[in-house]
């Protein structure tokens, strides 16, 4: 009797009979355990509205910075970000310059790593102390308070500087093709 329990686990078909279920069930808990601590669905934090199966995401503060023409550069320094206009009325609008800015990075995966950043003003564009990890892309919003415009960009893993511009428009055109090499 004992001979024949040993042959029995020693048989092939046996495993797979066996086996094949087991890593199934075993595979099936492994995705419910990822999928339960990836949390919910990391998606882009606008404000869109759905209309069937189509979303729409409203571009009205995208609009009104390009109508503007605003865009603006930011740079990642040790320990910093400094935001420095490059044209529109943030250049020379005194107004405009003396307001704090709202900066919102989102991690291209994980929502809880996005930030807000409050950007005071100083002399040539507006500074807050961060230490930006830059070992992944970010994607970037540049807002004032209320939401009356907006900048864009995406800031490439290692990339150190970036152009904010607005999602539609001239500068937004320009800002597209010069992410394209030549």
């Amino acid at each position: 009797m004992i001979a024949a329990d040993t042959t029995l686990f020693r048989n092939p078909m046996l495993w797979l009979i066996v086996g094949l279920p087991a890593a199934v069930i075993v595979a099936g808990f492994a995705t419910l355990a990822i999928a339960i601590d990836a949390g919910g669905s990391d998606a882009i934090p606008d404000d869109v509205r759905r209309t069937a199966q189509i979303q729409t995401s409203e571009l009205g503060p995208d609009e009104r910075a390009a109508a503007l023409k605003l865009s603006a550069v930011l740079s990642v320094r040790d320990g910093h970000l400094e935001v420095l206009p490059a044209s529109g009325p943030l250049l020379d609008d005194a107004s405009l310059r003396n307001r704090p800015l709202r900066l919102l990075l989102q991690h291209p995966t994980l929502a809880a790593a996005d930030r807000e950043l409050k950007l005071t003003p100083t002399t040539i564009g507006w500074r807050v102390d961060h230490r930006l990890d830059t070992d992944h892309d970010w994607r970037l919003q540049l807002l004032p308070e209320g939401t009356a415009w907006r900048l864009r960009a995406r800031l490439p893993a290692g990339q150190r500087g970036v152009l904010l511009a607005p999602s539609v428009g001239e500068v937004a055109a320009f800002a597209a093709e010069s992410k394209t090499p030549h």
